[in-house]
């Protein structure tokens, strides 16, 4: 069940025995996508760095998640097909050929892309996917860098910005396309899509 406005999120309690702890947002969408590919539920994850892990609060203390003081969160993963090959990811996607020329989409579950704060209203668990799509100016794009820091970057008159629980994109050209910071694919034709509440991440 997605996250409603006043109500709390998340439970205590500590990882499950059969848990699996990541240190970065590779290492979650690993997890995910393996399990999705047999057909199974991904286990229980325990964040202990990353983007994701960022997002939701998490300290970075592997101690802490064999612990009642633990939080344990539904979360949302998203389901992209790239040229009808389907992928998993959990923070964000990213199709660019460059960061400095050429249209760039970034479909964010978590809020931070690095040390950028790329999605300041994003949520990984309100079922939806904040979509920025845009091909600004070089001279923009330098201004950009530094508002990505703060989270100020838009709203731009170049960069298409929506929230929707799926979305599909087609690309003039095949862009690189990366998952949760790993390049995994180079496609025309996205379509992407959420799945509410599909993992249990504990931090």
């Amino acid at each position: 069940m997605a996250i409603e406005k006043g109500r709390p999120w998340g439970t205590a309690g500590p990882l499950a025995p059969d848990g699996v702890v990541a240190t970065t947002d590779a290492e979650v969408r690993a997890v995910v996508e393996r399990a999705r590919r047999l057909g199974l539920d991904p286990p229980e994850i325990g964040l202990v760095g990353g983007d994701l892990c960022r997002t939701v609060g998490g300290r970075g203390d592997r101690d802490r998640l064999a612990t009642p003081e633990a939080v344990r969160l539904p979360i949302d993963v998203a389901s992209v097909s790239i040229d009808g090959e389907r992928h998993w990811f959990t923070a964000h996607l990213v199709a660019r050929r460059s960061w400095w020329w050429g249209r760039v989409v970034a479909v964010m579950n978590a809020q931070w892309l690095g040390r950028w704060d790329v999605a300041p209203r994003s949520h990984p668990n309100d079922g939806l996917l904040d979509v920025f799509d845009g091909d600004p100016s070089l001279d923009d794009r330098w201004k950009a860098r530094s508002r990505l820091v703060t989270g100020t970057h838009v709203p731009h008159p170049r960069i298409h910005q929506q929230r929707e629980p799926a979305v599909a994109v087609e690309l003039a050209q095949p862009l690189d396309v990366y998952l949760d910071g790993v390049r995994v694919a180079r496609g025309r034709h996205l379509d992407i899509e959420v799945e509410p509440d599909a993992l249990t991440c504990v931090v």
